[in-house]
């Protein structure tokens, strides 16, 4: 006859005291409680299944009570009289439980930064912060802290609209395109399914200008250069005014000109250029910019004020720095130039406008001198010297414009196209 197990006491649980060796606490039905020389009161159920003996792992004690233990042990035995094994259901859900641990893990703030991080060797450090600023001032209090699995449409939508409403079309825009490439590389690194604001579209107010405030319009460019001629504030700040329409950088490569950048005398009958290196590019790529002959003599004035230092455009403290980035911001209010009608990058939108739309040249001389991306037909990167020759001609002829419609030459306008052959 076989021995009589007594079920367990919650005094004799919590009384048992730990050994040399571990030893057991039988409750009865395949449950006992194992106590480790360490102190340890572990909860064990041992069944049988498919011919098999097994041990189910419980919790411990006091996580759970004796009570509890028992409670588990009936949900096991049930599920065995139905065939059902209780160790594959425990270890099914706590795999479960560790899946939806790291998609919890896996914050849209974490993955944010991730692809931040991936994707800043590539560029300017200006280009980084404003990510970066824009990333925690907006989208991270809005939904920074969930799971990049839970980011819907609808969330992208709502903040945009909350940014738009601040009056920040611009701003918004650029959230819309920070949270589709981050949820793209969630979706490329399989963190998610599918990205909800891949093809979101038409969320914004329309904009009657480009992203930045811009004079596209001949007639009202004209009078912005008259006004840059009369202007009466700092003769650098002037030049710099004077030489943005001309190459129409970005206003931080502008600012941060260096005269050992500046290649007044080329060998081989070239023309000067203005060689931006790598790292103050916002792409990290080498930008070469021809000086027409406008841009030469502005800056041969200039030298004789500024070229004992590094920067053409220093600043009014100190010549160890360049010129704030406010400075021409600043002097376009001067002007009489509101935001909603010209920013220092505007006058990029600007030539882009008039030398396709007026001047009629090919768009890929426009975007090469823009500095922006543009591949071959096979997909492939160009150098910072593609289309060099026909680059210097465009940058001749769009300071040659500019001095005619200052001067008061016939305006063309937007719908006067002008054929280069």
């Amino acid at each position: 006859m076989p021995k009589r197990i007594l079920p367990l006491t919650d005094l004799q649980v919590k009384t048992a005291k730990p050994k040399a060796k571990e030893y057991k606490l039988t409750d009865g039905g395949g449950l006992y409680l194992l106590i480790t020389p360490s102190g340890g009161k572990l909860w064990r159920f041992n069944y049988r299944f498919d011919e098999k003996y097994k041990t189910l792992f419980l919790k411990s004690y006091p996580e759970i009570t004796l009570s509890d233990a028992r409670t588990a042990r009936d949900d096991a035995r049930k599920l065995l009289a139905n065939g059902v094994d209780p160790g594959a259901i425990i270890k099914a859900q706590k795999e479960q439980t560790q899946i939806q641990s790291e998609i919890s893990a896996n914050t849209f703030k974490k993955v944010a930064r991730e692809w931040l991080q991936k994707n800043s060797p590539a560029w300017s450090e200006s280009h980084i912060k404003t990510i970066t600023s824009r990333l925690e001032r907006d989208v991270y209090p809005a939904f920074g802290d969930r799971a990049v699995t839970s980011i819907t449409r609808n969330d992208v939508k709502t903040l945009m609209e909350k940014v738009e409403a601040r009056g920040t079309i611009e701003t918004a825009d650029r959230i819309k395109l920070y949270c589709r490439q981050i949820l793209r590389y969630a979706l490329n690194n399989g963190l998610i399914e599918a990205n909800p604001v891949d093809d979101m579209k038409d969320i914004l107010t329309k904009r009657k200008s480009g992203h930045h405030a811009a004079l596209t319009d001949p007639k009202e460019v004209a009078s912005l250069l008259r006004a840059i001629d009369g202007f009466e504030g700092s003769f650098v700040v002037k030049c710099a005014l004077k030489l943005a329409p001309l190459l129409f950088v970005r206003p931080g490569e502008l600012r941060q000109m260096e005269w050992n950048e500046i290649d007044f005398e080329l060998l081989d009958g070239g023309s000067p250029e203005w060689n931006i290196p790598a790292h103050k590019m916002k792409m990290k790529e080498p930008h070469v910019v021809p000086l027409c002959k406008q841009a030469v003599a502005i800056l041969r004035e200039l030298q004789p004020i500024t070229g004992n230092g590094i920067y053409v455009f220093p600043n009014g403290r100190t010549t160890e720095r360049p010129m704030s980035e406010v400075a021409l911001l600043a002097a376009l209010r001067r002007m009489g130039y509101s935001k909603e009608e010209m920013t220092p990058h505007g006058f990029r939108a600007m030539a882009r406008t008039i030398l396709d739309e007026v001047l009629q040249f090919r768009p890929d001389f426009i975007e090469h001198q823009l500095a922006h991306a543009v591949k071959d037909p096979n997909g492939r990167a160009y150098n910072r010297t593609a289309h060099l020759a026909e680059r210097k001609k465009m940058m001749q002829a769009w300071a040659d414009y500019l001095d005619n419609i200052k001067s008061g030459a016939k305006v063309i306008h937007l719908s006067d196209r002008v054929s280069h052959g």
